[in-house]
């Protein structure tokens, strides 16, 4: 099951506190103050793993607490600090304050910590407070309470390219050709609930992050359908590929289709829009009206986008595809070393 979006409550741990005590040893006449001070509490972090794609682990284990300190004893012994405590977040996930809705951290590599809650300090014993003056003090400070409060995770995927299209163009049968993946497959629209990642690999160790995201229908970025919930996906992807259905069984018109796709991006965000784009005409082996193919051709030609037909099915078109998403992916890269 795929979960992107979860609320949590972090609670750091409280400081020891400080101890009022003094030497009563034998042969040490006036021993003195020797309260010792409290250990500082646990902190919470949070870190970003490789092992993760999901928050659904968070979503049955929402309280994260950290250790408490101990509290100091007489002798001058210290009380021990408070265990950390790790939430451990797939990459791509969002730290944000549920009240402000403030961005608080955005992991975007793996490794990558968070200090999301902080211990308390220890307090202090009696034997802190001793001076030429006051030789005796009876009195120590608690430990400070750790940071407590509430967040809201929301993951993004880290994708080097997007497909998106309307329900049924043909993006999860695309991602399971062209990697490892294995989405559920099927010839009824909303077949994909949840977005599905596959890694191509393309040899000589090179291997680029397909995000496969669930069909977007008109008004999607007002929240119909499914694509407002996952149109954040998008945003991370350096690359969008625009699946669109040109089989004469669809019984829809690929142009329009197309048009409607790009404008619910740009209302979404106008950043999507100007993403670079490679148009794909799916289908074509179910393709009996030659004039479908060529209207997008041409429409596609107007926004000066990267044309490519395929049948995914059977296999028809898909290495060319594959080979531009790959120089693409290599131009861009070179473009962001500059």
């Amino acid at each position: 099951m795929f979960l992107d979006r979860v609320k949590i409550r972090i609670k750091a741990g409280d400081g020891g506190n400080g101890v009022t005590a003094f030497r009563r040893e034998k042969f040490i006449p006036r021993g003195g103050p020797s309260g010792g001070d409290g250990g500082v509490g646990g902190s919470v972090w949070m870190e970003a793993s490789e092992g993760l794609n999901t928050l659904l682990h968070l979503r049955y284990n929402p309280e994260h607490k950290a250790e408490r300190g101990r509290h100091g004893e007489g002798s001058n012994r210290y009380g021990k600090d408070g265990e950390d405590a790790i939430v451990r977040v797939p990459v791509g996930t969002q730290v944000f304050d549920p009240e402000t809705n403030e961005l608080l951290f955005d992991f975007t590599e793996p490794g990558q910590r968070y200090l999301a809650a902080k211990g308390g300090k220890g307090g202090w014993g009696n034997s802190h407070f001793a001076t030429p003056t006051r030789q005796a003090p009876k009195y120590h400070y608690d430990g400070r309470p750790g940071e407590e409060r509430e967040l809201q995770l929301e993951l993004k995927l880290i994708a080097d390219v997007g497909l998106v299209g309307f329900p049924n163009a043909g993006k999860s049968t695309l991602i399971s050709v062209i990697s490892a993946a294995k989405p559920k497959i099927a010839d009824y629209p909303f077949t994909t609930l949840e977005p599905n990642l596959g890694v191509v690999d393309m040899g000589d160790f090179r291997t680029f992050v397909v995000a496969d995201i669930p069909g977007l229908i008109e008004g999607a970025s007002d929240g119909a359908g499914l694509g407002h919930r996952f149109l954040r996906h998008v945003e991370r992807t350096k690359l969008i590929l625009h699946l669109v259905d040109v089989s004469s069984l669809s019984g829809r018109d690929p142009v329009s289709d197309y048009e409607i796709i790009n404008l619910e991006l740009k209302k979404y965000d106008p950043n999507l829009a100007a993403r670079p784009q490679i148009v794909v005409a799916t289908k074509i082996d179910a393709l009996d009206e030659p004039e479908r193919l060529e209207s997008l051709r041409k429409r596609a030609k107007k926004d000066k986008a990267q044309f490519f037909a395929i049948s995914a099915v059977a296999n028809l078109g898909v290495k060319d595809l594959v080979d531009a998403v790959s120089r693409d992916l290599t131009d861009l890269a070179n473009i962001d070393k500059e």
